[in-house]
């Protein structure tokens, strides 16, 4: 399948394409002519990819990761693809609670009684 071909089926542009080949995320066969030519199976790889990155996994979260998202279909890696899963969960836990603490440090900044400059006060309060 063509650049182009493959941009279509997959919603994503072609300089897309062209920078996840760069990084190693994408393969694709050169004809003849110069063309790139992806593997039908290309197409459920990239979906794979986006719905990772859509899941907060970054690339380099995901370049680790390949050979596991590459065979995600495959049964014997449902519990890894699990686990995974469940580590960027607790990863955004953490970071909600941290914002939660930080929000309730800003709220209380900017109550009446706070100091007249609202950077003063207790600044070992936020970490």
């Amino acid at each position: 399948m063509q650049i182009g071909k493959m941009a279509q089926a997959t919603g994503l542009s072609r300089d897309t394409l062209r920078f996840y080949e760069k990084r190693g995320l994408l393969r694709a066969r050169r004809g003849a002519n110069g063309y790139r030519d992806y593997p039908p199976e290309a197409a459920d790889w990239l979906r794979y990819l986006r719905t990772a990155q859509q899941l907060g996994f970054t690339l380099a979260e995901i370049e680790a990761d390949m050979p596991l998202l590459a065979s995600a279909g495959d049964p014997a890696t449902a519990d890894l693809l699990r686990a995974a899963l469940a580590r960027k969960l607790g990863e955004i836990d953490a970071r909600i609670a941290g914002l939660t603490q930080l929000r309730g440090e800003l709220a209380r900044r900017l109550e009446p009684q706070a100091a007249d400059c609202p950077l003063r006060g207790n600044a070992d309060a936020v970490s």
